[in-house]
């Protein structure tokens, strides 16, 4: 699934804004593309802007939010990779109820989206009160970044801290067939 803008003869990115245009009207005007080419639950690129389907950013949260959500990439061609360390990350040992704390970083290589970075932090703050160990948390965080982008490759570490002597780190890693 490649996402991009739509080139509009003039070389204007569709739904994108010129100086002293309303963006909702230019959206409005025209579509970039039909809801087919965007994948379920987005919107094309002409209604709304490049984040018309994020439901999380710009709006209240009060708590945690097991969701991940993306935009469109608007270099699908480029490879190039984001990373994102969250150093905060806790969630309960499963045996003895203690917490534990880690750091979480994700490494991946885009194709059709992005993932938000709110979303992101909701995400892993809904494990701060979850029994796991560390590998099954760390290959969740994976497959959930998988499921939500479908990168052309994702790689998670899950650095976690010393408990009883003993730090742990889990790698876990995704690559695209073909890619």
């Amino acid at each position: 699934m490649s996402v991009g803008a739509v080139e509009k003869p003039d070389g204007a990115e569709a739904g994108m804004a010129r100086d002293g245009e309303n963006p909702g009207e230019k959206a409005r005007a025209g579509q970039a593309s039909s809801e087919g080419d965007q994948g379920e639950g987005t919107s094309p690129l002409g209604q709304g802007g490049l984040g018309a389907d994020l439901t999380l950013l710009g709006h209240p949260v009060r708590g945690p939010v097991r969701k991940l959500e993306t935009f469109p990439n608007r270099h699908p061609g480029r490879p190039y990779t984001v990373t994102l360390v969250c150093p905060e990350f806790t969630c309960i040992c499963p045996m003895t109820g203690q917490p534990d704390f880690g750091t979480i970083t994700i490494r991946y290589v885009p194709d059709g989206r992005i993932l938000e970075s709110k979303s992101l932090k909701l995400y892993l703050w809904s494990y701060r009160e979850e029994g796991t160990f560390h590998e099954h948390v760390t290959n969740q965080i994976l497959d959930d970044l998988v499921a939500a982008l479908q990168p052309r490759s994702c790689h998670v570490t899950g650095a976690f801290s010393v408990r009883g002597g003993i730090s742990i780190t889990v790698e876990a890693s995704y690559e695209k067939p073909g890619a």
